[in-house]
């Protein structure tokens, strides 16, 4: 995530893990202020995820299609599944439609992944 708050030169990107147990219930792992979302950025906060306690592999994570996370992630958690977030790929593919198209393929695209 990217702030628009510019306490340096840069914008300030912070990495956020947000885990969820077997119940559906959410917990707040880790906040991370870093210079950009890197391969190296996310390894480090996967890193200290695992330097806190975390003793076995996630069973999936599903990220916005970042880059430094999908190549940090089988670096640190080699047997974690880690599919796309829906949102994001639903996002991707209705950007390259037609305006006109965009509400039937929404509701097409919602239709596949709610099956």
């Amino acid at each position: 995530m990217y702030c628009n708050v510019r306490l340096d030169e840069e914008r300030s990107c912070i990495l956020v893990v947000i885990g969820a147990n077997f119940q559906g219930q959410k917990h707040l792992l880790a906040v991370h202020d870093v210079y950009r979302e890197s391969k190296e950025s996310w390894r480090e906060l996967l890193l200290d995820l695992k330097h806190r306690g975390l003793k076995h592999d996630p069973k999936l994570v599903v990220g916005d299609g970042g880059l430094g996370l999908w190549a940090a992630l089988p670096l640190v958690f080699p047997t974690t599944k880690h599919p796309r977030c829906w949102v994001h790929k639903t996002a991707n593919v209705l950007d390259k439609m037609a305006k006109s198209v965009q509400g039937r393929a929404k509701a097409m695209i919602h239709d596949i992944y709610l099956a």
